[in-house]
């Protein structure tokens, strides 16, 4: 019996991960990203509970119990579902952003009505080697359309992508 060659897989060959609804999903350092900034609001809960807790003679748990377990689900449920939500869809002339669970957004941008764009960081984006594309566009609805939680360098690839094609379309 001969065996069969088995067939060589090349970078190439393997597709981008994809996810819900055909769609490329954001860098997974965003969901951690999106757990601090949920931890961070969620202190602006904690800190007056705990102030009402040992102030108001309840016993101990009344108030910051039920609290502390909102805010529990707030920093570990909301920002996996927030990310499981994110995706985009770059084609040769549009680029396709999808986000929300409760209200959501699927915006289609054409290339051709694109204004500026921009690259930005904030500080937790830049600890983790995230940035956010932001595509200004003609008009007032929707005239920016940003897509956070893309690696800095994949960010600055799609700019010079659409800025290439923008270029090409104006000539």
């Amino acid at each position: 019996m001969s065996e069969e060659p088995v067939p060589q897989v090349t970078e190439e060959a393997v597709p981008p991960a994809v996810g819900p609804h055909g769609l490329t999903p954001v860098h997974p350092n965003h969901k951690k990203v999106l757990r601090i900034q949920a931890l961070i609001a969620s202190a602006f809960l904690l800190i007056p509970a705990t102030i009402v807790q040992f102030a108001a003679p309840v016993p101990f748990g009344v108030v910051l119990g039920p609290v502390a377990l909102l805010c529990a689900l707030f920093v570990w449920r909301l920002p996996r579902r927030r990310y499981a939500y994110k995706g985009f869809d770059m084609g040769t002339d549009r680029l396709r952003v999808v986000r929300g669970y409760w209200w959501r957004s699927d915006a289609v941008v054409p290339f051709g009505r694109v204004q500026h764009l921009d690259v930005q960081q904030g500080p937790l984006e830049r600890m983790y080697g995230l940035a956010t594309l932001i595509l200004h566009t003609a008009g007032t609805h929707n005239a920016s359309v940003p897509l956070a939680g893309l690696l800095r360098e994949d960010a600055e690839e799609m700019r010079e992508s659409i800025r290439q094609h923008i270029k090409r379309e104006t000539l």
